[in-house]
């Protein structure tokens, strides 16, 4: 599930306060600088530094 492009331009990683994008999957946030990857769970992304996945560069 997508969501809002409003809600997208506003949103900042909790960790580093730097830009988040849509993954490919459009399931979850990923910040590039931190290496993290936000869940989107019933429309809502989860921006818990806790809860958020490591990806691979």
């Amino acid at each position: 599930m997508t969501i809002n492009k409003e809600l997208l331009e506003i949103l900042a990683c909790p960790k580093c306060k730097g830009d988040i994008k849509m993954n490919d999957a459009e399931d979850g946030l990923i910040c590039d600088g931190c290496k993290l990857l936000y869940r989107i769970q019933d429309g809502i992304p989860v921006m818990l530094i806790d809860e958020a996945d490591t990806i691979e560069s």
